[in-house]
């Protein structure tokens, strides 16, 4: 397994451009199987999690093809209704595969999903939200059998506000017979992505955008090519890896992403200091003097990102004082304290909350990768520790960041992969 070896202390400045959004694109992927035909998606990531929805959807009977960032799919061909473990238990996204299935051919065998190693998310939100629109639904020996003559619209409220569980009954019922009404439905903007991408094949969705969703169903759908958004989480983390590792007079440009999908992040930057130019499509940031304490909440959007926690906690980990995270979308998510208390950070963690007291410094030593984000805290932090930090089980970070590591010495980072131990 890989890892990264950073040597703390460089300043980052420059400028780096922003991937598409992985979160968007695993849910427009799945969106083909419900019109058959070629697409083509632009500023498509690569990424592992991506490889992982290609090699699932081929399993299926559609093909795939990644160039230039950009992935074309052809779904004229589906021979399988199934998606197998040995696919789905890599990530859960896989269940996007579920309301398509249903909708577009009335059945579908898919995995219970696997995914980061911390947290139950359920999706029993998923499968009610399938039953309201008529699917016939049973769990058998790991597997989600549904099946349905053709789904009839409903009216659907979310107890929890859900993005998975979005935009699979979205992408379910825009082919249903007659209307469904979804409440408390998820905004966040990788779901406003889904929607306008239903809407450029021929869906009737009115609200997108909103968490009040009215989707008139269609007898059937067209091909389209779409765009994917720029990745807000990968924004969100080299503007906290500026405001870490950066100094003040030193600048550092992100291009290519949407200031209005980080106003939650780029706020909170603000407040601990840092000055912020925002544009139509970039984002300027120059480093706090010193790093002023902030606490923060997670939220749904258009919240501060749960996605964003881990980040955000290894920035407060060198502030002037004493900050509070309370996570309150996934209470458990807090696998990276234990490794950046490593590098000599003060956190302690009760409950569902985090206390961070400031230090002076952060010191290098070997570090283990658990999920995605919590990895990314993890090179942030190393970035500014004195001396050497290895980050071991780097193939979470490749789930979520497009070369990250070249991209971060592009900035002055002194950042390398190499070989890493077996486990």
């Amino acid at each position: 397994m890989d890892k990264f070896v950073i040597r703390g202390g460089k300043t980052l400045s420059g400028t780096v451009q922003i991937s598409g959004a992985k979160n968007a694109l695993l849910a427009l992927m799945p969106a083909t199987i419900l019109a058959p035909g070629s697409y083509t998606i632009h500023n498509s990531p690569i990424l592992r999690d991506i490889t992982t929805m290609s090699r699932l959807l081929e399993s299926m009977g559609i093909s795939t093809s990644h160039k230039d960032h950009a992935i074309a799919l052809n779904s004229s061909k589906l021979t399988s209704f199934e998606a197998p473990y040995e696919h789905v238990k890599k990530m859960r996204a896989s269940v996007y595969v579920l309301g398509p299935l249903v909708a577009r051919y009335g059945q579908a065998h898919v995995s219970l999903p696997g995914g980061c190693a911390w947290g139950p998310r359920p999706v029993n939100l998923h499968i009610e939200g399938l039953r309201k629109l008529g699917a016939e639904i049973n769990i058998d020996a790991g597997y989600i059998i549904a099946k349905a003559k053709r789904l009839k619209g409903a009216r659907i409220v979310f107890d929890v506000s859900s993005v998975g569980a979005t935009g699979n009954v979205m992408m379910a019922a825009v082919l249903a017979k007659g209307t469904t009404v979804i409440d408390n439905a998820a905004m966040e903007p990788e779901i406003t992505a889904l929607g306008e991408f239903l809407v450029k094949m021929g869906a009737k969705i009115h609200g997108v955008g909103t968490n009040h969703l009215e989707i008139e169903g269609v007898d059937e759908l067209r091909p389209a090519d779409f765009t994917t958004i720029p990745d807000r989480i990968e924004a969100g983390t080299f503007l906290t890896a500026a405001a870490l590792a950066g100094k003040r007079g030193k600048k550092v440009r992100l291009e290519k992403c949407n200031p209005r999908h980080l106003t939650a992040v780029t706020t909170k930057l603000e407040d601990a200091g840092a000055k912020l130019t925002l544009g139509s499509d970039f984002i300027e940031i120059e480093p706090p003097e010193e790093i002023q304490p902030v606490n923060v909440t997670t939220s749904i959007y258009s919240g501060f990102p749960t996605d964003m926690q881990a980040q955000w906690i290894a920035l407060m980990s060198l502030a002037s004082g004493t900050s509070v995270v309370t996570e309150t979308i996934y209470t458990d998510r807090f696998m990276h304290v234990p490794e950046l208390s490593r590098l000599g950070a003060n956190i302690n963690v009760k409950e569902n909350v985090a206390t961070i007291v400031g230090v002076e410094k952060l010191t290098g030593a070997k570090v283990m990768s658990t999920d995605l984000r919590a990895s990314a805290s993890l090179i942030l932090a190393g970035l500014v520790a004195n001396g050497t930090t290895e980050v071991l089980r780097v193939y979470h970070l490749d789930r979520g960041y497009e070369a990250i590591e070249k991209k971060l010495a592009s900035l002055g980072a002194d950042i390398k992969r190499e070989a890493g131990e077996e486990f």
